[in-house]
């Protein structure tokens, strides 16, 4: 079939061109503004799964279905080792210029991008000189005595609550997307707890819609207790038959085109039903199919060109950031764990590895801080990518180990 008619989209956070199987989240998106903007009160949502499930993509939709209703919206992605004031900053100053337009006191206005900025300067650490100090482009005067204390705690409190005022203002709210929560720092984790907090007291128009890997839940609750009932937790994980079938079924007849229902089956089997791959293995399968219907036959083709770009794109760009030591854990893994990559006893890694438990320490906390794996209860670890033992047991060890 014809390349450049091709539907299928394999990509970081890029939309599928049908996103299936997530009606439970769009819906519990929807009843959540509703409830907000009658003054309902409400937590704040965070989705926690396996990267390739497509949590990015939902936050985009999310974003889309905000604006669509008239909320204003900021999005952020956190990343690992980085302080969250300068790119929250910038999210937010998007959010109030969109809430400007439709405000009819620039005074009030002028106050909350006040405040904002002067929640952004304390990005800069103390004793920076003016010339290396870094400017939010605010170009209105720092407010005095909000949001400046230097406490992220504190300040943070103080700035959504500007921004929700705002926001109420005109008769709306605010969305915030946070991405990769599990990336946020310990006094960044502690500071959106303490303002969805707050908000949720208020009734303020302004929710936090948080994405990361599944133990996010366990990062929240380590910097306060009563996290668990700030947020409302979806897990995302892979996609059903009959979504999955719906997810590659659709995008080819919108173009004119079959497939048949072996050739679905085979490539639910293949993909094991995550987003990223039902993509990746679609895509494959219309190149690679010669007439206008797709077979189980065009499919086994193709799946070697897939595996191919994700042995590439998604797995190995993943193990190229491990060490030598952390490649040797990780193929310790993928043997324990078996074709289902289930979760592994840290204590059974070590005893397969023949060594002791605390010299394999260094290399299980680097993995976890790279996010390659993550702890689902204490003393056991998962990969964080889904078919990752299946990548490794395909891969030579002494080559990995050498590297």
């Amino acid at each position: 079939m014809d390349p450049v008619r091709n539907p299928f989209a394999p990509g970081a956070g890029q939309r599928p061109p049908e996103l299936a199987g997530r009606d439970r989240e769009l819906d519990a998106f929807d009843v959540l503004l509703e409830r907000v903007s009658r003054g309902r009160p409400e937590r704040s949502l965070v989705l926690t799964g396996l990267r390739g499930v497509g949590k990015t993509v939902l936050l985009g939709e999310l974003r889309s279905r905000a604006l669509q209703r008239g909320w204003a919206t900021g999005k952020v992605e956190a990343r690992a080792g980085a302080d969250l004031r300068r790119p929250l900053s910038a999210a937010l100053h998007r959010a109030v210029r969109d809430l400007a337009v439709r405000h009819r006191a620039p005074d009030r206005v002028e106050e909350t991008l006040g405040v904002l900025k002067a929640f952004a300067l304390k990005a800069n650490p103390e004793g920076t000189g003016m010339r290396d100090r870094w400017q939010p482009g605010i170009d209105v005067p720092a407010t005095r005595g909000r949001a400046d204390s230097g406490d992220i705690e504190i300040d943070l409190v103080e700035l959504f609550t500007a921004v929700a005022e705002l926001a109420a203002d005109v008769g709306t709210g605010l969305v915030l997307l946070l991405d990769e929560m599990q990336d946020l720092g310990p006094d960044d984790v502690s500071a959106l707890c303490a303002s969805c907090h707050e908000l949720s007291q208020s009734g303020a128009p302004l929710v936090v819609v948080g994405a990361g890997l599944p133990h996010v839940p366990s990062v929240l609750a380590a910097s306060k207790s009563y996290s668990e009932r700030l947020f409302r937790y979806l897990r995302i994980d892979r996609l059903d038959a009959v979504a999955a079938d719906r997810a590659v079924r659709t995008p080819i007849e919108r173009e004119g085109a079959t497939i048949d229902d072996d050739a679905l089956l085979a490539l639910h089997t293949a993909s094991g039903g995550y987003p990223y791959f039902v993509q990746a293995y679609g895509k494959a399968a219309w190149d690679a199919a010669p007439g206008d219907s797709v077979t189980a036959a065009d499919v086994a083709i193709a799946a070697p060109e897939a595996e191919l770009e994700l042995a590439v794109g998604f797995f190995g760009s993943r193990l190229e950031r491990a060490t030598p030591a952390e490649r040797e854990y990780l193929h310790a893994m993928a043997e324990l764990a078996g074709a289902d990559d289930e979760a592994v006893p840290t204590a059974q890694v070590a005893l397969h590895l023949g060594r002791k438990a605390s010299s394999l320490s260094p290399a299980r906390d680097s993995l976890l801080k790279k996010g390659l794996v993550y702890a689902t209860e204490r003393g056991f670890v998962a990969f964080t990518v889904p078919h990752f033992g299946r990548f490794l047991a395909g891969r030579d060890h002494s080559r990995d180990d050498q590297r």
